[in-house]
């Protein structure tokens, strides 16, 4: 019989949001598949758990993947962790789940830190709708490519960023988004010196270059604003109605396209094409 994958996550700063429920998976798993064993080492120490290390990351994750589905398809039961935060959500742990859903692994996610949810609920931006980004490119076609689909975009938007990127990375967006943007900038998460900055991109680059950037950043980016639908009268409809009926259309058809195309109801629609009748 095979067994399973849980995907546990780790936490992002703060070891004291480790759960009860995941340090039990990582204690009667078989094995620990984890982005770095060094990182996952410490945490289990601080857990004073033992157990099997198999390190899975971006650059073996072909062979290692193979390796660890063999393992579970045997039997055994795979912990995967990444250095922080959920598993498979921006890392090479996505592949992972996919190859064991293949082979009709089943696949279990413990609820727990994520580095998205954390930053969104704290940043001060709405939350109704939002869209996770990731990591952009560090090549700068490439990330202002990515930034350039997002220009419309109106939901609340979520990045990932190192330090060392970030001047660069602000640079690009308050070109793609206008320097008025509203961005909160959560820094160190959980840990000793968690902050939050609530600002606009412009002020955010005069204020970095001041001050350089330390730590790892969660970017939360106001979405673009809502543009208004521009009204449409009885008049816009009485004119569509004529010209689809001297295009050929029947009146019930073109009062059905009109409606559909201007988004008006129909018995508004049909009084605009009585007006036509009537002149």
């Amino acid at each position: 019989m095979a067994g399973m994958l849980y995907l546990v996550p780790t936490p992002i700063g703060n070891l004291g949001d480790i759960s009860l429920r995941c340090r039990q998976t990582l204690e009667e798993a078989d094995f620990i598949a984890a982005e770095d064993t060094r990182v996952t080492l410490k945490l289990l120490n601080h857990l004073g758990i033992k157990k099997s290390l198999v390190s899975y990351y971006e650059h073996n994750k072909a062979s290692k993947g193979n390796f660890i589905l063999e393992r579970i398809l045997n039997g055994e039961t795979c912990a995967l962790v990444s250095d922080a935060g959920s598993p498979a959500i921006s890392d090479p742990g996505e592949d992972l789940v996919k190859q064991c859903a293949e082979a009709g692994i089943t696949v279990c996610a413990i609820p727990g830190p994520c580095a998205v949810i954390t930053a969104l609920s704290i940043s001060g931006q709405s939350t109704g709708r939002f869209c996770f980004e990731g990591f952009l490119s560090t090549a700068k076609k490439s990330r202002r490519e990515h930034l350039e689909a997002l220009v419309s975009e109106q939901r609340t938007m979520i990045f990932y960023e190192a330090p060392h990127k970030l001047p660069a990375t602000l640079e690009d967006m308050a070109e793609a988004f206008g320097g008025d943007r509203p961005i909160s900038l959560c820094r160190e998460l959980t840990k000793l010196h968690e902050e939050v900055i609530r600002t606009t991109l412009a002020e955010a680059i005069e204020m970095y270059k001041v001050t350089p950037p330390k730590g790892e950043f969660v970017l939360v980016v106001a979405g673009a604003p809502e543009i208004p639908k521009e009204e449409k009268t009885p008049e816009d409809a009485a004119a569509m109605v004529l010209r689809l009926m001297e295009e050929g259309l029947s009146r019930k058809d073109a009062i059905k396209q009109t409606a559909q195309t201007l988004d008006l109801p129909k018995n508004v629609v049909y009084a605009a094409a009585l007006l036509v009748e009537d002149n």
